[in-house]
């Protein structure tokens, strides 16, 4: 099994690069951001998708992707972001989602972890997300935190559209196994190079590749041995490996099948 001794070519599917710069204490420049993704590259991550949790933000990601060619984003409002969320909100998110380089609405879904809004207003935002998905012929990513019968029913029960990913998967195989019968994708993330994460390694043996991408979540889950310390796109290719072993395949094999599914998911080659 190869690991990071040579370069695998791959991208980056759910990051947070303003994050990243706020995190730091820094603004999100797109000096910020070029150093970033030549880091990135360097490690073999020749790109990113760039994630919304706000209205604003969304808008930063869509500016971003503008300016950087091995950048993309994804537009939404996050489950704990909602309060405020109204019509012109959805508007602005709908024009936003319109741009050649937004590659999906997301994230959205459930986060039942916190308490700063509402299960039943999370639910009603995560249906218009939905519908918004289906109407901008995106992919929807989703964020699913103690909610997995409630994300899965409300999929169910909307009509998921063409193409749905689970950002930073956290379910176990059997959940793994019945969102690859309904055609979902399971974005893995540096969790699964935890030690306490055997159930999550399980999941990922049980998915076929062609239902795998790989992403960090930065400057969220950073995986060992820097665990603790802001994560990067840069240290995806540490991400990867972990999840190759799970699966039983070369990372670089694993890659290149990633790097299909991204092609047929985001509608376009990313890496």
């Amino acid at each position: 099994m190869t690991t990071t001794s040579r370069r695998v070519r791959i991208f980056d599917a759910h990051t947070h690069l303003d994050a990243m710069a706020t995190r730091a204490g820094l603004e999100p420049t797109p000096e910020f951001v070029a150093g970033v993704m030549a880091e990135a590259r360097a490690a073999g991550v020749v790109a990113a998708i760039t994630v919304g949790d706000t209205v604003a933000s969304s808008r930063w990601c869509v500016e971003a992707a503008r300016a950087h060619p091995d950048v993309y984003a994804a537009v939404a409002v996050h489950p704990t972001e909602i309060d405020g969320l109204d019509d012109d909100g959805y508007v602005e998110l709908e024009r936003l989602a319109a741009d050649p380089k937004v590659v999906a609405i997301g994230e959205t879904g459930l986060d039942y972890y916190w308490d700063r809004t509402k299960p039943a207003d999370q639910q009603e935002h995560f249906r218009r997300h939905i519908a918004l998905a289906k109407r901008a012929r995106r992919p929807l990513m989703i964020h699913d935190r103690d909610a997995h019968a409630d994300v899965l029913r409300i999929l169910r029960e909307e009509g998921a559209p063409e193409h749905v990913v689970f950002h930073a998967f956290s379910g176990g195989a059997a959940m793994a196994r019945e969102c690859v019968d309904a055609g979902y994708v399971l974005s893995f993330p540096g969790v699964i190079t935890f030690k306490n994460a055997p159930q999550l390694r399980e999941a990922a043996a049980a998915v076929p590749p062609e239902h795998v991408l790989v992403e960090t979540d930065a400057p969220f889950l950073t995986p060992h041995p820097h665990r603790g310390r802001p994560n990067a796109p840069r240290l995806l290719p540490l991400t990867l490996a972990a999840l190759a072993g799970a699966m039983g395949q070369d990372d670089e094999e694993l890659a290149g099948k990633i790097r299909s599914t991204g092609a047929r998911i985001f509608g376009r080659p990313l890496a």
